[in-house]
């Protein structure tokens, strides 16, 4: 995680740039179906700030985090928030969230780091609460070009989520990058939600 961390401290500005400008208001809006208006949201590692602004706007209660001390800075610029420079593994919120947003963030997570945080998402949200979470489509897992990734299809995170007893499936779905020149990457897209 220290070198994913490393990465993005270095290209926090160049990485903000490519995806601050980018409309992700159809899955934004999919997750906030789920919320109701004014709702606490945390935005689990949100890079460029700009998940946390779009919910912020909309009149939500929003809360961020990002591992790397630069997102930290910019997205706080951005997004007018203290935006809290944390581990994901850091978490100890209870009961406190009726959604966490986790956008292409937990994907840098080790399966058994990613299972530990999934439960301790679990933990923070209220009893209703939703996650959205994505992850880059495949069985892929290790370092690439400078930062760590688990990918997932369907299999796999079904396995994962086995592990996971107090989440459940509300939705998952695959979707192609946003970015203009990576729309042949797809990503795993998946709403879960606390077991009552």
């Amino acid at each position: 995680m220290t070198t994913t961390i490393d990465y993005y401290d270095k290209n926090a500005t160049e990485y903000s740039e490519s995806t601050i400008g980018v409309d992700f208001s159809a899955t934004q809006e999919r997750f906030l179906r789920y919320i109701p208006s004014h709702a606490k949201i945390l935005d689990f590692g949100c890079g460029s700030g700009r998940d946390a602004k779009y919910f912020l706007d909309k009149g939500y209660d929003v809360d961020a985090i990002d591992g790397s001390k630069e997102f930290c800075r910019l997205a706080s610029v951005y997004t007018g928030i203290t935006v809290k420079q944390m581990l994901f593994q850091e978490l100890a919120s209870v009961n406190e969230y009726d959604g966490i947003w986790a956008c292409a963030s937990i994907l840098h997570l080790q399966k058994d780091d990613l299972i530990l945080v999934l439960h301790k998402m679990a933990t923070a949200l209220k009893n209703t609460g939703v996650i959205y979470a994505s992850f880059k489509y495949g069985t892929f897992f290790g370092e690439r070009q400078g930062r760590y990734f688990t990918d997932f299809n369907e299999e796999r995170l079904t396995e994962i989520l086995a592990l996971v007893p107090e989440l459940q499936y509300r939705e998952f779905w695959i979707s192609s990058d946003v970015r203009p020149d990576r729309s042949d990457e797809k990503w795993l897209n998946v709403i879960l939600s606390r077991k009552a």
